[in-house]
């Protein structure tokens, strides 16, 4: 059985494969606001969510005042924002390889 972690560890590796494809694609202007900055700070946000999570579930076992619930609660939320994230992902090389399938 793979756990959350094991699955974000995969997910990241298999992004990291076609993050190459993506640097083939011709670039035709730029934006100030562009898809990969989006995707970017989209990264860094379930990072830090998952990261709070990780700093209260330390501060609890270490037995700080943090309350059970505020630790579950962070915690789900982070287990939530990875599922969102590695569900994106998976939208968005479908879409990729359904655009190059489409140029063949």
């Amino acid at each position: 059985m793979q756990t959350r972690l094991d699955l974000y560890a995969r997910g990241l590796a298999e992004f990291g494969q076609d993050k190459a494809l993506t640097q083939q694609l011709p670039i035709t202007g730029e934006s100030n606001n562009s898809f990969g900055d989006t995707l970017t700070k989209a990264i860094n946000e379930v990072s830090d969510t998952r990261d709070r999570a990780g700093d209260l579930v330390q501060r609890f076992a270490n037995g700080e005042n943090v309350e059970l619930h505020q630790v579950m609660a962070a915690s789900e939320e982070a287990g939530i924002a990875l599922d969102m994230m590695i569900e994106l992902r998976n939208k968005v090389v479908e879409a990729y390889r359904t655009v190059i399938s489409m140029q063949s």
